[in-house]
């Protein structure tokens, strides 16, 4: 009778009993997982603010983790790191309008007497017009802008890199500092960009798009365009430059968001 139950106890399992067996593995893993993130959002959803500053609206364990993350993609960042270009047929002929923050309904702003604003330290400031920007060797790129909502278009653009027109200007010495700052003339709308990006060979003041100059809606006359951040960086409409070693102010980044924003 006992060599009967050994033998009983060996057989091996009908497949009615695997897939049960797989099916309590299988549920038994999901609502362990599921019970842990669930725990980790609530956790997350309790934590204290950080403290607003030149980031804000978020909670603390979560802006520490997006500062490491930063430092971490910074580490590894080159300016051989190119992004995918295409050519000018598959650029979009309508260009996406998203956010006018900024730039919309200011009335004080004066196109034609635009000059931007070059901030330095223990100097005058700088005041370059469009003319003598575009003066400067042109480029063009079409590439894949990405925004932060989840959407991306191809576009074309054409301006001065941000690098030649600082080596122009004599700003070397800025560029030392390990961030820039940026603002629409308003102030209302303004990012902090690491020097790394602001000297990435893709980096453009741009003034035209789709070979035309630029239109109120996307920036008129100057715009930034950043093609290794979300576009939330890609100020438009600039209106003062400025250098720093701390981290200039962001608009989004106060509003909860990642202050980096690279892809």
């Amino acid at each position: 009778m006992k060599e009967q139950n050994k033998k009983k106890s060996k057989l091996p399992l009908t497949i009615e009993q695997k897939i049960k067996r797989r099916n309590f593995i299988s549920f038994s893993t999901f609502f362990l997982f599921g019970a842990a993130a669930f725990s980790g959002w609530k956790w997350l959803l309790n934590a204290p603010d950080e403290d607003p500053g030149i980031t804000g609206g978020t909670r603390a364990p979560l802006r520490k983790a997006l500062n490491k993350t930063e430092l971490f993609f910074r580490n590894f960042f080159s300016n051989n790191h190119l992004v995918k270009t295409y050519p000018k047929s598959r650029a979009a002929s309508q260009v996406r309008i998203n956010s006018l923050i900024g730039i919309e309904d200011d009335t004080n702003f004066d196109l034609k007497n635009w000059k931007l604003s070059v901030k330095r330290q223990n100097q005058d400031d700088l005041k370059i017009s469009l003319d003598e920007i575009k003066a400067l060797p042109k480029t063009e790129i079409v590439f894949d802008f990405k925004c932060v909502e989840g959407w991306d278009q191809i576009q074309h653009w054409a301006g001065v890199r941000l690098s030649d027109f600082l080596l122009h200007f004599n700003l070397d010495e800025q560029t030392k500092k390990q961030y820039m700052g940026l603002e629409t003339p308003n102030g209302e709308y303004y990012v902090g960009l690491e020097m790394d990006s602001v000297l990435h060979p893709q980096t453009l003041l741009a003034y035209e798009m789709n070979d035309l100059p630029l239109s109120n809606e996307h920036g008129a006359p100057l715009r930034l365009l950043v093609p290794v951040k979300y576009g939330i960086k890609n100020l438009k409409r600039i209106g003062t430059m400025s250098f720093s070693n701390s981290r200039p102010r962001d608009y989004w980044a106060e509003q909860g968001y990642d202050y980096y924003s690279g892809l």
